[in-house]
């Protein structure tokens, strides 16, 4: 199953697509009064075109094979001349190319920009869906250390497809952290479990299938399973992983656990014996959310994760349960794979 939808707000705001100026698209104006403006979203959050300002929505930058002059580099310098970007704090990549196999301009372009966007907060790169590109063929070589480093009040940064190992070893801002995968690298998820991050609240991996270089172990967790760096997170969501039941016995002893009030396990393979493991654990009745949504849990096993956890005031949400397939190994697979 791929990503068949683009995001609607991010950063708390509405996105806008910035299209070209000679685009086809209808385009969000680059300005507070724009005039022939459009807004995905002017039907689900009511934005009048006079809340097009910089800081009232989230920008949205993609590459579109059919506008008269495509190229990504070009449209990121139209954006940084057009809207007033010291005023912006919420921007989100799409497509930058057809070909999406190297992040080719994106990185460079926003670490060299970073002084024209001084009040940036939230950052998405990879916005991309499956008709665009699987989430499996979207790669970047370039490391993401001076990128946060150059954004060093950045609260969000979310990236979808296949990173590279490399994480800046500390960065004060970051309450937010999601990477979206198919398969990912164990080596990303050692640094960022390496990482000083004293703000981080929300950490989100999907840890994906080896089939897509989905390698990362149990052992790779450690770090994050013990909380030793991340003082202040409080939601941690280990998703669409072929390995659920090992996390799922690993966490049932993992000293971060005491400090959480939501857990997310969604996404993946988890299996009777993952589910025992957290019942049999460490107390899980602090948490106000136990998330599994999409698994393969029994219908005994999903009654006593309700009760019990239930009963203690967790708000369980074993949602989707899926049937096993005869073509994946033990029948089971993950929810966002290629």
């Amino acid at each position: 199953m791929g990503i068949g939808d683009y995001v609607t707000s991010f950063g708390g705001l509405p996105v806008a697509d910035l299209r070209p100026p000679d685009s086809d698209e209808q385009s969000a104006a680059p300005g507070s009064q724009p005039t022939n403006s459009y807004l995905d979203t002017d039907a689900q959050y009511g934005i009048a075109p006079d809340e097009y300002a910089p800081d009232a929505v989230a920008w949205r930058l993609r590459f579109r094979h059919w506008d008269a002059d495509p190229e990504w580099s070009d449209h990121f310098a139209y954006f940084l001349d057009s809207v007033d970007t010291r005023r912006v704090t919420s921007l989100v990549i799409g497509a930058w190319d057809e070909d999406l196999s190297d992040g080719g301009p994106v990185i460079p372009s926003l670490v060299a920009a970073a002084d024209r966007l001084p009040a940036l907060r939230h950052l998405f790169v990879g916005d991309v869906i499956s008709e665009e590109s699987e989430i499996s063929w979207i790669s970047f070589d370039d490391p993401f250390t001076p990128l946060l480093d150059a954004y060093p009040a950045l609260e969000t940064f979310a990236f979808r497809g296949s990173p590279g190992s490399d994480f800046p070893t500390a960065h004060r801002g970051l309450r937010t952290l999601r990477f979206e995968s198919g398969g990912l690298h164990g080596g990303i998820v050692r640094s960022i479990g390496g990482a000083d991050l004293p703000a981080l609240e929300d950490l989100e991996l999907w840890l994906g299938t080896e089939r897509y270089s989905g390698d990362t172990t149990v052992g790779d967790l450690s770090e994050i399973l013990s909380g030793a760096r991340l003082p202040s997170l409080r939601r941690l969501a280990l998703l669409n992983s072929e390995r659920q039941d090992e996390i799922a016995a690993a966490i049932a002893s993992a000293p971060v656990v005491a400090q959480l009030t939501e857990l997310d396990l969604s996404m993946g393979t988890l299996g009777d014996d993952g589910a025992e493991a957290l019942l049999s654990g460490q107390p899980l009745g602090h948490l106000e959310r136990l998330r599994i949504r999409h698994h393969f849990l029994s219908p005994g096993v999903i009654e006593r994760l309700r009760t019990t956890l239930g009963a203690q005031g967790v708000a369980v949400d074993v949602s989707e349960p899926e049937i096993p397939y005869d073509w994946a190994d033990d029948g089971r697979y993950v929810e966002v794979s290629e």
